[in-house]
Formats: structure tokens, sequence, C-alpha cells
């Protein structure tokens, strides 16, 4: 009996997962996303993770980026894509938090995986009103981050280019917001 109940809870958090990212165009799904996440509350430092990797993509205005040009800030990389309803989804918070927090030195990096390249992405933005730089990523890129299992799959890296969290899936902007206050507080 406990052993059934036990299997039901499992594949009932499994199924859970599974809905909170997205499923590639096929129908395969990409990932999945983390409920854990959406709860956490900031009990200290956040961990180092290692080193965020080096990458030069292009802008969806063709116009190059690479990650050295953010050097000293904290940045939010978030691989998503148009087609995905939590990356969708959780873009108006991006777009708020860049505004809040722009000025005190947070860029907000969107690395679409958009099969349709540019030419999807850059009407989806307009139409959004989307205020951080979006980018267009290839595999590599993905392979550089250790792979994306589904999207949104988001990155904070700090100041000092260290990996500091790692979300798979969407999560809530408040309690995204308070790793990105958690990393502000820290000093360079």
């Amino acid at each position: 009996m406990r052993t059934t109940r036990l299997a039901s809870f499992a594949a009932l958090g499994l199924s859970l997962l599974f809905l909170a990212a997205c499923s590639k165009p096929g129908g395969e799904v990409a990932g999945s996303g983390s409920a854990a996440n959406a709860s956490a509350k900031i009990a200290g430092p956040l961990p180092k993770l290692g080193p965020a990797p080096a990458w030069k993509l292009q802008d969806i205005a063709g116009k190059p980026v690479s990650f050295a040009d953010f050097k000293g800030k904290i940045v939010v990389v978030d691989f998503w894509a148009t087609w995905c309803p939590p990356c969708r989804e959780e873009i108006p918070g991006y777009i708020e938090l860049q505004k809040k927090y722009g000025g005190e030195g947070v860029v907000i990096i969107g690395v679409s995986l958009d099969q349709g390249g540019p030419d999807v992405v850059r009407p989806f933005a307009a139409k959004n009103g989307i205020n951080y730089p979006l980018v267009m990523g290839d595999d590599a890129v993905v392979a550089a981050f250790g792979g994306v299992e589904g999207i949104p799959t988001t990155f904070l890296i700090d100041r000092n280019g260290q990996i500091r969290d790692r979300k798979v899936g969407m999560e809530a902007k408040a309690d995204y917001e308070k790793k990105i206050v958690a990393l502000l507080a820290e000093k360079a």
C-alpha cells in the first residue's frame, strides 16, 4: 500500500516537472521544471557553481555580442524560444527586472533557440517590448553551458563571472528577484 502511494506521488511529481518546461516543436519534451525553484528562499549566499563560459553570438540585428561585453555586471542568461509558453510567461518579469536593476549593473540576455532565426525573434521582441539584449543561440553556446535540458533554462552570473544559480523551467519573478538582490548585496 505504501509503495503504491509513493509511486503515485512520484508520478505526480514527474508530471508537474514536465509541465513546467516546454516541449520541442515536434512534441518531444525538452526538459523539466523545478517546483523547488518556485518557492526558494534565499537563506544565505548563493553557491558558486563554477565559472561562466565565454561566448560570442549575434544579436537579432546581426551585431556581435559577447559575454566579455558585460564584465563586472550581474548577468542573467536565459535560454528561451518564442514558441515556448513558460518562456513567454517569464518575459514580462524579465522586462521589469531589467528596468528596475539595469542601472545597478544587472543585464538580462535572452538566448533564443528559435530555429526560425532572427526573422522570428525580431517581431516577437517588438510586439512584447523586450528591453534587454536578444542573441541567437547555437549548439556551441548550449554545450558551453553544459547543455540545456529544457527551456527556459536560466543562469545567474555574478560580477566576477561565477555562475551562482541555474534553473530549468519557470520561476516566479519575486523569487528570482531575491536571487538578483542577493548578488547585488555582495561586494565585487
